[in-house]
């Protein structure tokens, strides 16, 4: 009976210390866990709890134009930080922080006191001046600290506000290319982290840690701003001199799609864009209208016309008189009573409209709209921008004799200037259909490398390069002997084509005396560097013609912007049809080598400006043989031989 009374005591030993076993290992596996699995975790958490950050905002990349020149940049904002648990004396803080700030004792009072780790003073506190930074810091107030930060600078103001868009106040892109490419622009946020007890107080054994931010990446555009400074000097005359409802020009290199300068009105100043509707600044004019394109559109029609071998422009004739009937619908052409017997190098010279018509029954509504559609027409081009609209085209089955009709000189469809502009590129260019882009390069800010660059994109071959030389020598010939006199300039072969479209009205009826003017040029004709394209929207106190409002600012932008990217001039073009009121040039004299006796008789119609002493004239600017416009000024150096 002991015996198995022993037994029993020694199992129960034994359980109890199998079980005190099993709880210790249970808990040194725990401790274990804890201690290496859990510990990075439990740490941070801990960290979190006591830790107060102070967030230091990254600089956001700067957007500079194809030869580095800023058009969007940083300039220090500091932001002031309050810890509220630290302020020893928070009536006092509150008061000396309104008189620095300008804002109420009693909204600083509130704000320092909430019950929060950390916040800024929004808005008085946000993005100051550095003199109040320093007028802050000077208080030495408890809980009270200077963050660094920065606000977006523009420093061209107005200038290409559309496609740069803005920043808000967190610098976080709100709209066009700041929008676009927030991801490369934005960079990452950087903090200064120190740790307090639960009152608030720093701990000074734990040492603060510094996070570095990460600034974003540079944009470097393909706008040239040469070009574009031109483009805004132009449709700032244009705006004062014609009162617009509107106005759009847009540059592109033809050869790969590149854009080298895009601007509309009504602009505005990025830095001010709180001050300005929604509406003037949501509307990138040129890739988000949409209208009727009228006559710039019969390039389309001539290029498909030309390619299918449908017309021979000098032996084929067209008699207008003025009015073209088709299904039962008079169509009339813009010059009353027509332009009588032509060639149909003449049809396309004069804008004639019957003439287009018969071009577009030649070609049918099916080959018609499938050179529209191929040229781009009816979809997005696919450019780097926010807001693209892709206008509007018939239905080819509800395309009946009338649409075919008017869609062959531009009327009743939808199109967009940046659509015009990359097809007019592709019937001038050897037929290649490229996408626009704007953007020609992500850039490193330290290291100033590309760690992206845009490659052009080729979307289609549309027409052969034998039409398209032929495109570009009938269009040299419309600036030349044309209604697109007014964009002539002298020494460049320029090309293109004018555009007068009728607005519809609310009631979906065509407005009177309310036209959407335009040109599309395009130079040197015979290997264009360049396209432009202008679109005045009701120019006010004038007669509404392309030819008369926009043809004239294209060919000064095409002028200036040739100059200043260094195209020669060329003597191969053809010569300009003067017509009333157009007053023909004047060509510059030789007169180096005369002497002052003899330079009365060459000076006509022109005038003079004499630099240096002597008798004889040694050097002149214009050249010899170059043709100014009569009473122009020349330059003569007079010295001794």
């Amino acid at each position: 009976m002991k015996q198995i009374t022993n037994m029993m005591v020694q199992r129960r030993i034994v359980t109890v210390f199998i079980f005190a076993f099993l709880v210790m290992a249970v808990i040194i596996i725990r401790l274990g866990y804890v201690q290496f699995v859990w510990s990075d975790f439990l740490i941070a958490q801990a960290e979190e709890l006591w830790s107060r950050d102070i967030v230091f905002e990254p600089e956001r990349g700067k957007i500079l134009d194809r030869n580095q020149q800023v058009l969007a940049e940083n300039i220090s904002a500091p932001t002031v930080m309050v810890v509220p648990r630290q302020i020893v004396n928070p009536k006092k803080t509150a008061e000396a922080l309104s008189v620095v700030l300008g804002m109420t004792y009693q909204d600083a009072l509130e704000a320092i006191t909430k019950n929060e780790r950390i916040i800024r003073l929004h808005p008085e506190g946000r993005k100051i001046s550095e003199e109040k930074a320093i007028a802050v810091q000077t208080l030495n107030l408890d809980g009270v600290y200077i963050a660094e930060d920065s606000i977006r600078h523009y420093p061209n103001g107005a200038y290409m506000s559309h496609v740069l868009g803005f920043s808000g106040i967190d610098n976080q892109g709100l709209t066009g290319l700041e929008l676009y490419y927030e991801d490369y622009l934005s960079g990452t946020p950087g903090s200064l982290s120190f740790y307090s007890d639960a009152k608030g107080r720093r701990m000074p054994q734990m040492a603060d840690k510094y996070s570095e931010p990460v600034d974003g990446k540079d944009l470097q555009l393909t706008i040239d701003n040469r070009v574009q400074t031109i483009m805004e000097r132009e449709l700032d005359i244009a705006e004062e001199k014609y009162n617009p409802d509107g106005a759009v020009a847009i540059a592109v290199n033809p050869k790969d799609g590149s854009i080298l300068g895009m601007s509309s009105r009504p602009n505005f100043d990025p830095a001010n864009y709180k001050q300005i509707s929604a509406e003037v600044y949501n509307r990138n004019l040129p890739i988000w209208s949409t209208y009727e394109p009228g006559s710039t559109f019969k390039i389309i029609t001539l290029a498909a016309a030309l390619e299918e071998n449908l017309v021979d422009l000098e032996e084929d004739e067209y008699v207008d008189d003025g009015d073209i009937e088709v299904s039962g619908t008079h169509l009339h052409c813009w010059k009353s009573g027509g332009h009588g017997h032509q060639t149909f190098l003449e049809v396309v010279q004069n804008s004639c409209n019957p003439g287009f018509i018969v071009l577009g029954q030649k070609l049918g509504k099916e080959k018609l709209f499938s050179y529209i559609e191929q040229f781009g027409f009816g979809e997005k081009t696919g450019i780097d921008l926010q807001g693209e609209a892709k206008g509007i085209l018939f239905d080819l089955e509800n395309v009946g004799p009338v649409e075919l009709a008017t869609t062959s000189f531009g009327q009743g469809v939808s199109v967009t200037p940046i659509q015009q502009v990359m097809a007019v590129s592709a019937a001038i260019n050897g037929g290649y259909l490229y996408e626009p882009y704007i953007t020609k390069a992500i850039i490193d800010p330290i290291t100033s490398e590309a760690i992206k660059e845009k490659e052009p994109v080729l979307k289609n071959r549309v027409i052969s390069k034998e039409t398209s030389k032929v495109v570009r020598e009938t269009l040299e010939s419309v600036v030349s002997l044309g209604t697109g006199r007014s964009a002539y300039v002298e020494g460049y072969r320029v090309g293109g084509k004018t555009g007068t479209a009728q607005k519809v009205g609310p009631d979906g009826r065509y407005m009177e005396n309310n036209h959407i003017v335009s040109f599309i040029g395009f130079a040197p004709a015979n290997d264009p560097e360049i396209v432009v394209y202008v679109a005045i929207d009701n120019p006010k106190n004038v007669v509404q013609f392309g030819g008369v409002v926009a043809a004239p600012i294209v060919g000064n932008i095409i002028e200036d912007s040739l100059r200043a990217l260094g195209v020669p001039k060329q003597d191969n073009g053809i010569e300009k049809d003067y017509q009333w009121p157009d007053t023909p040039l004047v060509e510059v004299p030789d007169l180096i080598g005369l002497n002052r006796k003899e330079l009365q008789q060459y000076l006509i119609s022109l005038q003079i400006d004499v630099i240096g002493d002597g008798e004889y004239i040694i050097d002149q600017a214009p050249k010899a043989g170059e043709k100014v416009k009569e009473g122009s000024k020349i330059r003569l150096v007079l010295g001794n031989k």
